[in-house]
């Protein structure tokens, strides 16, 4: 790399530790740590819950998408918006209402203690599994661009990333991410802007070739609605669910919205997430169409489109400063995930009972846990932002019925919760093999849930019930 990019990454990767260490100063207890205190703007949780969720697989995969194919991914965060109105309505009020530090203190509240514990776990594995794919593409997108090892970029991001968490907490992961948001839009922005000054075509032309060639269908109404995940009805509902659970049930994204002071804020903040994200996508999108035009649709390494042309076309400054948006898109993924989860760690698996400096300790074992997942994943022929997806879909079906349940007044037996939570996830597997699309696993996952619970749950009172009334 020129000087000037190195420069650049220096410089960005210092001010994320200086940041962290000044604002590390703030923290008194584990209610700052983990929740800023609940004094979080609504419009810095806002664009948190977009860096987080959107990561560095917007930089890796989305672009990749438009260049190999067309815009119908945006069909999925269409979706997102309603999920994320669905949440606002179900879901956080009952947070609010019962002031929890944790989402899943509600199911211990519902169902015990024990309920509580296996959700949190599931939303454990379920996190370092997912953000061990980000990590990942991170680590293949630096790797291209700095000719780094693989190994060598996946340590740096974490060891920085871990440095900046466990020094200033909640508090400053949120206010990174919205400048890191901001750095990797731009990013973003700047690759379009560079490609329309560069191309020997006007905006109409361009949009005439990307038209002709068919990059700029968005509604997909051909395929199979069962089996294709980009058909309009399954991608659709499929965004709905998906952003239903992830925001609803995921407390790396809920942690954001709690942070905020009241439930207005929250709302504010969620619901005006999904429409950032859906701008942010069309941008990464358009971006991807115009690099296809630019390279003359080159073949490239699948996922890496982005990438090649940074390193390829890109000049020196401008190549620093997407790299640091690149870093920006995963830092702020990577250190949602470790506050959330040594968060519920804290609450969930140990009551509550953890220091300020236990909590931090417990936030770098987590680190070392996602660097450690990372450096295990290992690329395929699949994009890496659907494997990541894919993952969530797994689990989050099971998290969400049992969300639903707690919502109903109905006493239910702890055996047959944990059959239905665990049978969903389960049920996937199945799905899997029969080729369902993807997007499809949350609803069927949810809704086998709700059927296993109901069905099982009368058998098991009525066995418990005789072998009370059987003498010993």
């Amino acid at each position: 790399m020129h000087a000037a990019d190195i420069a650049i990454i220096v410089f960005f990767l210092a001010g994320n530790i200086l940041l962290g260490l000044w604002q590390g100063k703030s923290n008194k207890n584990t209610g700052d740590y983990f929740l800023g205190g609940h004094k979080l703007p609504w419009i810095v949780a806002m664009l948190s819950i977009v860096a987080t969720e959107t990561s560095v697989l917007t930089f890796v995969s989305v672009p990749g998408l438009a260049y190999r194919g067309d815009w119908t991914f945006l069909q999925l965060p269409l979706g997102y918006i309603f999920g994320r109105v669905l949440v606002s309505v179900f879901l956080l009020p009952v947070y609010f209402k019962n002031g929890v530090s944790s989402i899943y203190e509600i199911i211990g509240s519902r169902f015990g203690t024990g309920m509580q514990k296996l959700a949190s776990v599931v939303f454990l594995v379920t996190r370092i599994l997912g953000d061990g794919v980000r990590f990942l593409a991170t680590g293949v997108v630096v790797q291209v661009v700095t000719g780094w090892s693989l190994p060598l970029s996946v340590l740096i991001i974490g060891l920085v990333t871990l440095v900046y968490t466990i020094s200033g907490g909640l508090k400053t992961v949120v206010w990174l991410d919205s400048i890191q948001f901001g750095l990797y839009l731009l990013g973003g922005i700047i690759t379009i802007v560079f490609i329309v000054l560069n191309l020997e075509a006007s905006p109409q032309e361009i949009y005439s070739a990307l038209a002709a060639s068919g990059k700029l269908t968005v509604l997909n109404t051909k395929g199979s609605l069962l089996f294709d995940p980009m058909t309009f009805g399954s991608a659709f509902i499929g965004g709905i669910f998906l952003s239903f659970a992830s925001h609803g049930i995921d407390y790396m994204m809920v942690q954001r919205v709690l942070g905020c002071s009241d439930l207005g804020s929250a709302r504010k903040a969620l619901i005006g997430s999904g429409l950032f994200v859906f701008l942010q996508f069309m941008i990464f999108l358009l971006a991807g169409s115009l690099i296809y035009l630019f390279m003359h649709g080159a073949t490239t390494v699948k996922d890496r489109e982005f990438a090649t042309f940074i390193v390829d076309y890109l000049p020196s400054g401008l190549k620093g400063l997407l790299l640091a948006g690149i870093l920006s898109a995963a830092m702020s993924t990577i250190a949602s995930s470790i506050n959330s989860l040594a968060a519920s760690t804290v609450t969930d698996l140990m009551g509550g009972r953890a220091s300020l400096n236990l909590s931090r300790i417990i936030s770098a074992a987590w680190a070392a846990v996602l660097i450690g997942i990372a450096l295990l994943f290992d690329e395929n022929d699949k994009a890496i932002i659907m494997v990541g997806l894919e993952i969530a879909s797994f689990t989050y079906g099971g998290l969400l019925g049992l969300f639903l349940l707690s919502k109903t007044k109905k006493h239910f037996q702890t055996a047959s919760l944990a059959v239905g939570l665990l049978a969903s996830m389960g049920i996937v597997f199945v799905l899997k093999h029969f080729g369902i699309a993807w997007t499809w696993y949350i609803l069927l996952s949810v809704i086998f849930n709700l059927l296993i619970v109901f069905s099982l749950d009368p058998l098991i009172g009525r066995l418990r019930k005789q072998s009370k009334e059987t003498p010993d």
